[in-house]
């Protein structure tokens, strides 16, 4: 629901501001789209893709789980990874996380970052070659976001 602050003076003739939980897609969309813009104005490197390995269900081919996150200027953002937990702790992880490396690798991609909170999924990131950068605390109590990166280096050849 939008809420508006009208306690303040505005010193911005003809410009409006609103806080809202529940802004149109096509509003982020603007803002993602004018900020790629001038990203690449900036860099002059056009590479934003988003990367994603899902999960589907054999039988009605759903989505049930999966990655997804973006590459951009020689970044993979990791931005969201959920498993059923009856899928969880038989490697099916390991290897989604595995395929998005590999493919950000290929588009060129160093570094990888990331965040989890501290009762989702540091551990199993750290086993997979990713460090911690910090963490800040959040609610509740005793809890916190762990950010974290990762080297893309290319693979070794065995």
């Amino acid at each position: 629901m939008p809420a508006t602050d009208s306690t303040t003076p505005n010193p911005w003739p003809g410009i409006g501001l609103t806080a809202t939980d529940a802004p149109k897609p096509t509003d982020v969309s603007l803002i993602s789209d004018a900020l790629d813009r001038f990203n690449i104005d900036t860099t002059a490197i056009d590479d934003r893709r988003p990367l994603a390995v899902l999960v589907r269900d054999s039988p009605t081919r759903q989505v049930i789980g999966g990655l997804t996150g973006r590459t951009s200027l020689g970044l993979f953002f990791l931005d969201l990874f959920f498993l059923p937990r009856e899928l969880r702790g038989g490697g099916l992880g390991s290897e989604i996380l595995r395929r998005a490396e590999n493919e950000a690798r290929a588009r060129g991609c160093r570094m990888a970052v990331l965040y989890t909170i501290s009762f989702q999924a540091p551990g199993f990131y750290a086993k997979h070659g990713w460090r911690r950068l910090g963490e800040v605390p959040c609610d509740p109590p005793g809890t916190s976001r762990v950010f974290m990166t990762k080297d893309l280096d290319p693979p070794t050849a065995p």
